[in-house]
């Protein structure tokens, strides 16, 4: 077994705006949010993260995506603090897996079914992933889903008398109980 302090490989790809994003000492970091990018591929995510949505020249993203293949790529290192959760960015990191959850029809409530299986790569990196940040953040305890903290209820996209879920992410098919056996985080928001 790999010592769990030692990082696994990952590429450093950081965004174009992330020396704008708010720095945070190591210490502030207690919990790790689980997203799926809900986009058909890592090429379309790096797009999506490099949109400027706010007045401070930055955009939404998480801090690690993992490929379907397992390959592990930083767009914004954990010193920083990156959009991926509202109400929690200040103390949490993002973790994003490449899924098509319900793109293109993320709110259209025809479309909710999130049916795209993770990858046994994907889930072993994220694995080697968390159990590095777990053994090098003091104060890393905690874990989630973004579906978890973000429960807000949206209008259909075609029918506005509908309401959708905001977020399902990371979804029905990610392997919780795996995950939560294999690295020592306690699950919250459930």
């Amino acid at each position: 077994m790999s010592d769990p302090t030692s990082a696994p490989r990952i590429a450093l790809q950081p965004l174009p705006y992330v020396d704008l994003l708010a720095p945070r000492a190591a210490s502030d970091i207690r919990l790790v949010v689980i997203h799926c990018t809900e986009l058909p591929d890592l090429a379309t995510a790096r797009v999506y993260g490099e949109r400027v949505l706010y007045d401070s020249g930055t955009g939404a993203s998480g801090h690690w995506y993992i490929d379907r293949d397992g390959r592990i790529v930083e767009y914004v290192p954990a010193s920083r603090i990156a959009h991926h959760v509202r109400g929690h960015n200040a103390t949490s990191i993002g973790i994003e897996l490449v899924n098509t959850g319900r793109f293109p029809d993320w709110y259209d409530s025809r479309h909710q079914a999130m049916d795209e299986a993770y990858t046994p790569m994907q889930i072993d990196a994220l694995v080697a992933l968390l159990a590095h940040l777990r053994a090098t953040l003091p104060n890393l305890q905690e874990i989630a889903g973004h579906e978890d903290l973000d429960t807000d209820r949206v209008a259909a996209s075609e029918d506005p008398a509908l309401t959708v879920a905001r977020k399902r992410d990371p979804g029905p098919l990610f392997p919780w109980a795996d995950v939560l056996a294999r690295v020592p985080l306690a699950r919250i928001g459930v």
